[in-house]
Formats: structure tokens, C-alpha cells, sequence
């Protein structure tokens, strides 16, 4: 009588087990390239972490290697702004330098605007000043709202605008982008006044493109009809005077970008109340 379930021969049980045997190097196999996998990009995470500490820390020494005193761009003013009367044309000056250890500690009267900030005469231009970061999307949207309508203001002669460039962001950026483009822009102020404007306008302009380095910056300026500014900006010379000017910022209790006054009072959104609460300071003095 045979059996239902006949006993494997001897070649089957080797068959098996040589089956057996190589399903288990496959799946050690596999073990092991996962494990080889993962130390692998355990490794190369490893040292993007470690490039991005010392990245930080070398950004971090270039910033505190920026002297507190330095040279003032022509037409830069004792509270580290420029001014445009025009289009083309900036407030003269006579400041040569500034010096952060010039600044007191704190504000006397933090409810007050910034030095420099007041209402203009009757008779004179609406004074604006403008405090705005290159590296802040706020910013260049207030330059887009707004651009059209300042330059024709200016042009009329029914405002001045004054820049107070500051670098509030350069904690965001691995490039000081902030810092670089103050400094790019009171390049620009010193070596071509004339040019100013639309340097500022290109620079805000480009923002969604991403930050911009010396060399793009330098061929921007170029581009808008300023000189060379490459060696302003290799050379630092008015990191000084950004660093100055967010300093004077931050002690005057500026707290964001973009912050704006309109013959001394400041606007609650820029962006969208700029245009209304300037027209009416001109119109008050029609």
C-alpha cells in the first residue's frame, strides 16, 4: 500500500537545501548592501553637516571681522540713508565717516521716530524714508507696488526718498547677501549718484531670482550705466557703512523691513497704504 505522502528522495533534500542555502545569501546579501547603503549616506550626511558648521562659522568671522568705523559713500548722511531728490540726482552731504561706537545704547524716547525723520516745511518736498533690506520679499514687493508711482513723484519734485539700507537678514543668507547689497548700493551712490536709482530698482527687482554675488552685482550696476564697482565690493569698503546703518536701525527701534515714514510718521503697511497716506501729505500742501 503506498503512502499519500511519499518521503522526499535523497536528490530532492539536496535540491531543497541548496535552494535554502542560496535564498539565505540572497537575503544576507541584501542585508548587507542596505547596511553598506546607509553608512554610506550616513557619511556623506555627516559631512554636509560638518560643511554647513563651518560654513556658518566662517560667515560668522567675516562678520565680526567688519570694522565698526568706516568711510561714508558720497552722499551718504549722518543716519546712514541716502537720499534721492530725483531720479537722477542724490542730497548732497558732507559726512566722511561713520563709527558704530557713535550710537548711543538704546533710543532716548524709543516712541519717537529715528533721528532724521520729521515732517518736511510747507513749502518743501513730502519727505520720505524708507528702511529696507535687499534680501526681503516685503521689500521688493513694496518696490514693485510702489516704483512707478515714486519715480514720478520724484521727478515732479513733490518728494524725496531716502534709503536706509540695512541688513537685518544676513542671518538668512550664507553670503551676507544683505550686507552685500547695502554695500553694492552705496557703491554705486559714491562712484555714479546718477545711477542710484535704478541700481536700487534692478536690485529689488531681481529678488525672486535669489541673492546676487559681487560679480553679478557689479555687472548689474553695469548694466544700469554705473562704473566698475567690482573693486568697492572686493574690497569691502562700505561694509562699514552697512553695518552702521542696521546698528543705527535696530537702536532707534526699527524692528522689520520694510518700515516707512512719510513726513515723520511712520505707515502702518507699507505696502498697501504707501501710495494713499503720501498722496495726501502732497495734497495738504497743494
Amino acid at each position: 500500500m503506498s503512502s499519500s505522502n511519499p518521503r522526499p528522495s535523497k536528490a530532492q533534500r539536496k535540491s531543497e537545501a541548496r535552494e535554502q542555502a542560496r535564498l539565505a545569501m540572497e537575503e544576507r546579501d541584501r542585508r548587507q548592501k542596505r547596511a553598506s547603503f546607509l553608512i554610506k549616506w550616513g557619511v556623506v550626511a555627516a559631512v554636509i553637516a560638518i560643511l554647513v558648521i563651518i560654513g556658518l562659522i566662517v560667515a560668522g568671522n567675516i562678520r565680526s571681522q567688519v570694522p565698526e568705523a568706516g568711510p561714508a559713500p558720497a552722499h551718504g548722511n549722518e543716519f546712514g540713508g541716502i537720499t534721492l531728490t530725483s531720479t537722477t540726482e542724490l542730497a548732497a552731504t558732507d559726512v566722511q565717516t561713520v563709527d558704530i561706537a557713535t550710537l548711543p545704547e538704546e533710543a532716548a524716547s524709543p516712541a519717537d521716530p529715528p533721528p532724521g525723520v520729521s515732517a518736511a516745511g510747507a513749502d518743501e518736498p513730502v519727505q520720505v524714508v524708507a528702511y529696507v533690506d535687499v534680501n526681503c520679499v516685503h521689500c521688493a514687493n513694496f518696490e514693485r507696488t510702489h516704483a512707478e508711482q515714486i519715480q514720478t513723484w520724484l521727478d515732479e519734485g513733490a518728494i524725496t526718498f531716502e534709503y536706509r539700507n540695512v541688513a537685518y537678514l544676513d542671518a538668512n543668507s550664507q553670503t551676507d547677501y544683505s550686507s552685500r547689497g547695502a554695500a553694492a548700493l552705496a557703491c554705486v551712490a559714491d562712484a555714479s549718484p546718477g545711477a542710484y536709482w535704478d541700481f536700487s530698482a534692478a536690485v529689488f527687482g531681481n529678488f525672486e531670482n535669489g541673492e546676487l554675488s559681487d560679480a553679478e552685482l557689479a555687472e548689474l550696476a553695469a548694466a544700469v550705466g554705473a562704473e566698475d564697482i567690482s573693486t568697492c565690493l572686493a574690497e569691502g569698503t562700505f561694509r562699514p557703512w552697512a553695518q552702521f546703518g542696521t546698528q543705527a536701525a535696530e537702536t532707534y527701534g526699527v524692528g522689520g523691513t520694510p518700515t516707512v515714514f512719510v513726513d515723520g510718521e511712520e505707515v502702518p503697511d507699507a505696502v498697501s497704504e504707501f501710495a494713499a497716506v503720501t498722496q495726501a501729505k502732497i495734497d495738504e500742501k497743494s
